[in-house]
This record gives C-alpha cells, sequence and structure tokens, in this order.
C-alpha cells in the first residue's frame, strides 16, 4: 500500500536539495487490530462450546486439539502483523534516488541510485508475478513487492514523472 506519496517538490528543513519524490510503502492489512481481538474472541467461544460437546461425550482428547488449533491461528496473525510492519522509503532529488528497506524486525538497508541514469522498469501489462525493479548502473533493485500489481504501475508511473523533472531541473545556483 502506497502509505504517502508525494510528486510534487518540496524541501525538508535541514536539506540542501530540492526533494522531488518521496514515497512510503506499506504492506496492507485488511483485518485491524479490533477486528482481530474481535476474531479470537469468536474462534475461542466456537473452540470452547465444541470443547464442552466433545467432553460431554466422552471425547475429551479433542478438547486439546481445539486449544492447540486456537494457539496457531493466533500465532499465523501474530506472525502476520509482524511482517506488516516492513516498510520501504523512496526519496528523489535532482542527483539521486535512496531506497531505504526495513524489515519486520527492524534491520534497515539503504541504496543510493544516481537519478542520471535510473531506470525503471515494469511490466506493461503488469502480472501478479511482475516486479518494480529499479536499475542503474548494473546495480538492480526490486521494490514494492508487497505491492498489488495495479498499485506498482502507480508508483512506476509517478517515479518516472518525478525523474523526468529531475532530468530537466536547471542546477542550482
Amino acid at each position: 500500500m502506497l502509505g504517502r506519496m508525494n510528486g510534487d517538490p518540496e524541501a525538508r528543513a535541514g536539506d540542501e536539495e530540492e526533494v522531488l519524490f518521496d514515497a512510503e510503502l506499506t504492506p496492507h492489512r485488511s483485518l485491524p487490530p479490533e477486528g482481530f481481538v474481535l476474531l479470537m474472541g469468536l474462534i475461542g467461544l466456537i473452540s470452547f462450546v465444541a470443547g464442552v460437546m466433545f467432553f460431554v461425550v466422552g471425547a475429551w482428547p479433542v478438547v486439546g486439539f481445539l486449544g492447540l488449533d486456537l494457539l496457531l491461528i493466533y500465532l499465523a496473525f501474530r506472525a502476520s502483523y509482524r511482517s506488516g510492519r516492513a516498510y520501504e522509503t523512496l526519496r528523489l532529488t535532482r542527483h539521486d534516488l535512496t531506497l531505504k528497506r526495513v524489515d519486520s524486525w527492524g534491520r534497515a538497508q539503504r541504496w543510493q541510485l544516481p537519478s542520471t541514469w535510473l531506470q525503471v522498469l515494469i511490466d506493461d501489462t503488469p502480472q501478479r508475478q511482475s516486479q518494480l525493479t529499479l536499475r542503474s548502473h548494473g546495480r538492480s533493485l526490486v521494490v514494492g513487492s508487497f505491492l498489488t500489481p495495479e498499485e506498482r504501475v502507480d508508483l512506476a508511473k509517478a517515479l518516472r514523472r518525478a525523474l523526468a523533472k529531475a532530468r530537466c531541473a536547471p542546477a542550482p545556483r
């Protein structure tokens, strides 16, 4: 999901160079935390009622498996929410594009690619497996792998427009 995207020129306080493009990319999570609590409560209630019924008819070992199912569902959702903490930021100035990628554990990686030679590559008719790739000087980086194909196309178009501005911008005096 495109968190924030700014295609208009802006200058940040303390920066010497004009920012032509600034975007934060975040994965989409369709279930908000309140929905997660409600869902887990509902699944817990269903598991409890089913567990009582199995216990009453003498199939008491099933109760443990129902509890295990509930625990595994909880752990799967927690893992999904953790992966949702990952994000990428793209920041384009006249001279370079900076990509910062932060994984779900908070580890950050940063790349700088000169904007003069930067290519933005994506399939013309994007498929689910299509990748948005930034290429410059023999280096390639895949960006926004967690975005939908349509979001990747929108990002590529906006980034190409900003790159065209960067290449046509007059040199600062």
